[in-house]
């Protein structure tokens, strides 16, 4: 399981009443507010009900009006929002612009997501014809991660209100300023307050969203939250539940340039400090000549990433990690990696004269070590030599995990054997294993998930098929009936 993970607070202990956002780079105050109790989430959670009954009805025109609104405002108060996301988790302002971009994006894609696979059909056929409709569930919780706060909660509301469905989120309790102005865009747009609820808390509110009268649950995290909700939903089958839980993804960079190589492996590593899902954790390369100009290309360029606050210029490659916590979390992942063998060629280490949640990037050599199967949610890349190529897909599946992985080489026939033998979802040639697009499903196998990728496919979750069989008026249909007696006099 991984160190520390966006949805670290379900697994915390138990709170104070008074909940403070700080930024992981100054301490700075970001955010104040109160916990939500367990009464107080069932309170929106039977709100959220109530509104669901109109909100579930109201015509898709009307929806669209509301999200494109929503939309319309994101793009208008990009600055604001992207500003509160750069604070409130330490990365950059340039990516948190980024993340901006993608929620604005995603409006237009959720719509087009929402019409192919969750539209309306018809079918003529010989009595009348055959529809195919789809409808919302009702109640849907999302418990947002905090890496990225705005873009993936967005993912799973977006969706669920265009379905129709009501919902009730909880951002995670590292970052509640940006849920809350989330929360805010939506009502400015004209969204009905009870349809869309923010509770706001660590492991009681969000154990108390899980318990309350849902229809479903979607949550990005940790493998092993995400097992506690498979428990605790276990005798509740009615209650649809979309898991996207991390990811010990593997690279493998086989040939060609190193310098060009070593780029893909730097942004696939340590893109976002490490604290993306579908950053590369296991870098595979070849015995030789190879394989050691590559890990030195990687080594020389991680030491370039310049690392700092989020509004530092020149502009930072990395921020910190999200507290002080993730980071002793990530240098004790760290020793037990150095325990089972692992070799530095770059150590993870504390950045003198900044707070204690700033690290280096960290690379180590893992060949015939015996390590752990787990995901280090920070930027540390463990590099394994192989002699051959089946051995670098054999390490590169040698995971309980599934979600992202990566071949760099120039060689069409090696991808065509890696992309069938990988064990992911998200599978990527001569490109970041990162790379994802709002345009295509992403999610993953084994406990990366629970086969309910998100992305364009998060449609699918959020609402149920309903088909009907339909003729505008009443036929006989005695002659259809077999085996019928005939009328006596």
């Amino acid at each position: 399981m991984p160190t520390t993970h966006p949805h670290a607070a379900l697994a915390q202990a138990d709170p104070p009443s008074k909940l403070h956002s700080l930024c992981p780079a100054t301490g700075e105050l970001v955010w104040e507010g109160e916990r939500d109790s367990p009464r107080a989430v069932a309170v929106r959670v039977a709100a959220a009900r109530e509104a669901f009954a109109d909100w579930g009805r109201t015509p898709l025109s009307d929806r669209l009006a509301v999200v494109r609104a929503y939309g319309a405002l994101l793009a208008d108060r990009a600055a604001a929002l992207a500003r509160t996301i750069a604070r409130e988790t330490g990365k950059p302002l340039w990516e948190a612009r980024q993340e901006v971009q993608s929620m604005t994006g995603k409006v237009e894609l959720a719509i087009r997501a929402q019409a192919e696979r969750a539209g309306v059909r018809d079918e003529a056929t010989g009595f009348g014809h055959a529809r195919l409709r789809h409808r919302p569930h009702g109640v849907m919780a999302v418990l947002g991660p905090y890496n990225f706060p705005g873009h993936v909660s967005n993912g799973h509301i977006l969706p669920a209100l265009l379905a129709g469905n009501a919902v009730v989120f909880k951002p995670s309790e590292e970052t509640p300023a940006t849920g809350a102005l989330m929360a805010e865009l939506w009502y400015e747009a004209g969204l009905p307050r009870d349809v869309l609820a923010v509770v706001q808390g660590g492991r009681d509110t969000g154990m108390a969203l899980v318990d309350a009268d849902i229809d479903g649950l979607l949550f990005t995290g940790s493998p092993s939250t995400g097992r506690a909700l498979q428990r605790a939903l276990v005798d509740r089958p009615h209650v649809i539940l979309a898991l996207e839980l991390g990811g010990n993804n593997p690279l493998i960079a086989w040939d060609g340039d190193a310098a060009a190589a070593a780029s893909i492996v730097v942004r696939s590593a340590f893109a976002t400090t490490g604290q993306r899902c579908s950053c590369a954790r296991r870098l595979i390369v070849p015995e030789g000549r190879f394989g050691d100009q590559l890990i030195d290309a990687v080594r020389v360029l991680a030491g370039r990433l310049r690392i700092g606050q989020w509004d530092e210029e020149p502009e930072p490659a990395m921020g910190p990690l999200i507290s002080a916590a993730a980071a002793r979390a990530a240098h004790h992942a760290v020793d037990l990696l150095q325990a089972a063998g692992a070799r530095a060629i770059a150590p993870m280490a504390p950045v003198a004269g900044r707070a204690d949640a700033f690290v280096t990037p960290g690379l180590y050599e893992v060949t015939g070590c015996m390590v752990s199967d787990q995901e280090i949610f920070a930027p540390v890349l463990q590099v394994t030599r192989v002699a051959d190529f089946d051995a670098a897909i054999q390490a590169a599946n040698a995971t309980a995990f599934g979600l992202a992985a990566g071949l760099v080489s120039a060689d069409a026939a090696l991808w065509d054997r890696f992309l069938s033998r990988s064990r992911a979802g998200v599978v990527n040639w001569n490109r970041p294993t990162t790379g994802a697009s709002g345009a295509m499903p992403f999610g993953g196998l084994g406990l990366s998930g629970n086969h309910r990728p998100s992305g364009y496919y998060a449609a699918d979750y959020c609402a149920f098929p309903v088909a009907s069989f339909e003729e505008s008026v009443p036929i006989d249909q005695s002659s259809e009936i077999r085996g019928l007696a005939p009328l006596r006099d």
